[in-house]
């Protein structure tokens, strides 16, 4: 296992350079610099002049090469150095660390709400397969899974915000927080999850529509084999069946999707974050990419990139944890 860990170490560590390298080369192609989209935001009578825009290059290293730039930047990165933002003038891993929480509050809670309802709808699907209810439940999920995120949101913003504005259905409809004082945490925390509610349902329906599917289509290749059909003629009730036989077994497929889907949970979502201006990990990094803030955005890639090596390297050992069959070694 210790081989296996080094290995699989060292091939993430050339992914990584290569993904931050075309990354960085790709940033660094996109028209403007972090200097013009400041400048064309500021007032035509306080334009700089050329030489100011020079000085200023070169303070923020943008006056070389961007291969070169990327190997100041990955000398710099090696000593737990992720530069200062260009556009908010303040260290990148500060403001990594300010939008990781608002992210992971609303990325965990979708999960966890994801997995507790998707796992028994799952199970009732595949019970109840070819039945009226069961074709009920699947033709909802349908219709959720194809609704864009986007519209669900506005729809939801009118309905709860705008409709059901001065009734007790009346919900937050931008910010995390409502910016008034709070007398105790807890009234701060139920104010926190006041305005999550709507954001965390646009979240939270197409990944219950997409896992229930994918739950429900496992178990009815399981329910299939062989050793099911033994089972049931041994006696073993259905309830049995489904969940110790069948449900065990479709374990495999998705401990590899949990751990895929570690990046989720910090990687936020950019459009939902960006409709109810939840300060997340998503809309940061819509900024950066708008204001070119090329330290920023690869502060965030390097974060992401490490979550997804780390979510694969995770869902192997899931893998060889759930299933006696495989072995690391």
């Amino acid at each position: 296992m210790i081989h296996h860990l080094l290995r699989r170490l060292a091939l993430g560590l050339v992914t990584l350079l290569l993904i931050s390298f075309l990354v960085y080369g790709l940033i660094r192609s996109i028209p403007g610099t972090p200097l013009t989209v400041a400048v064309a935001q500021t007032d035509p009578s306080r334009r700089l002049n050329p030489a100011d825009l020079e000085r200023m290059k070169a303070a923020y290293g943008l006056d070389k090469p961007w291969y070169q730039a990327y190997f100041i930047w990955l000398s710099n990165v090696a000593r737990g150095d992720l530069g200062r933002s260009i556009s908010r003038k303040a260290p990148v891993t500060q403001l990594i660390g300010e939008r990781i929480g608002p992210t992971l509050a609303l990325s965990a809670a979708s999960m966890f709400l994801t997995w507790a309802i998707s796992i028994p709808l799952g199970l009732y699907a595949a019970a109840r397969s070819g039945r009226l209810d069961e074709r009920a439940v699947s033709l909802g999920l349908y219709t959720l899974y194809s609704v864009p995120t986007f519209v669900a949101a506005l729809a939801l913003q009118v309905i709860f915000s705008v409709r059901a504005e001065g009734t007790a259905w009346e919900l937050p409809l931008f910010g995390m927080t409502s910016g008034l004082p709070h007398a105790t945490t807890l009234g701060w925390l139920a104010d926190v999850a006041r305005h999550a509610i709507l954001p965390l349902i646009c979240m939270t329906y197409v990944s219950l529509a997409w896992y229930t599917r994918f739950i429900n289509t496992n178990l009815q290749e399981v329910l299939r084999q062989d050793y099911i059909r033994t089972a049931r003629a041994k006696g073993a009730g259905p309830i049995r069946v489904l969940v110790h036989h069948a449900f065990r077994n479709t374990l495999i497929p998705l401990a590899t999707l949990l751990g895929l889907s570690l990046p989720a949970l910090l990687g936020g979502s950019v459009i939902i974050e960006q409709i109810f201006t939840w300060p997340g990990m998503g809309r940061l990094f819509f900024e950066s990419l708008r204001e070119r803030d090329y330290p920023t955005i690869m502060g965030l890639t390097l974060l992401f990139s490490l979550l997804t090596l780390a979510g694969q390297l995770l869902a192997d050992f899931l893998y060889a944890w759930v299933d006696p069959r495989v072995s690391l070694e």
